[in-house]
């Protein structure tokens, strides 16, 4: 999913807002980190092949339990200060199992997980911006993958900071915020 900052039209030198974000009327998606807007640009067809198989091993896990797991476009405001919020993202996959962060409309901080599937040109925003951002509002678990290499970073929130895994296409990865769930990456990567 290729990230580019937003077209003229707004620019300006405040921050945007959430109220701001939800009144924008044209066709493309966007996404605020601390009131900058990213233009997001449609995934292709590696990046929803790999977001479907992991959509459909989560979902599969998931029939019956508490926690949900969504898919993109929905909102993410990860400060959770209503309209003011200045931070809205739009994640590959999210999983919350605190059911009060849940509206009709977005997801009231941070989730328990969040999937972002990277291409060359959204790399950089995934692997530092959003990082960054996920961390400091308590993401409980980051994973980040990367089709061109087949590899999965796992970041697991652990007194503050992530601890980092590293995966393999022929691997098999347990997700730490659900107990006894596992993501075979053979399937994910699959050709």
């Amino acid at each position: 999913m290729e990230v580019k900052e937003t077209a003229r039209k707004y620019e300006r030198l405040q921050p945007y807002t959430y109220a701001d974000y939800v009144s924008w009327d044209d066709e493309n998606r966007y996404e605020l980190l601390d009131g900058v807007a990213y233009m997001m640009s449609a995934p292709s067809m590696v990046h929803q092949t790999i977001i479907t198989e992991m959509l459909r091993q989560l979902a599969n896990f998931l029939r019956g339990k508490q926690c949900k797991v969504l898919v993109a476009p929905f909102d993410v405001c990860l400060n959770a200060r209503g309209d003011d919020d200045n931070t809205v993202v739009q994640p590959d996959l999210l999983v919350v199992c605190d059911d009060s962060k849940l509206d009709k409309k977005r997801c009231n901080g941070a989730p328990d997980m969040i999937i972002e599937v990277v291409s060359p040109s959204s790399s950089r925003h995934d692997r530092f911006r959003k990082l960054n951002k996920y961390l400091y509002a308590g993401v409980r678990e980051y994973w980040i993958v990367d089709p061109d290499d087949r590899i999965l970073n796992v970041h697991v929130l652990e007194n503050s900071k992530y601890v980092i895994g590293a995966y393999g296409s022929d691997d098999t990865v347990p997700v730490n915020v659900l107990e006894g769930c596992e993501i075979n990456l053979s399937e994910v990567f699959a050709d």
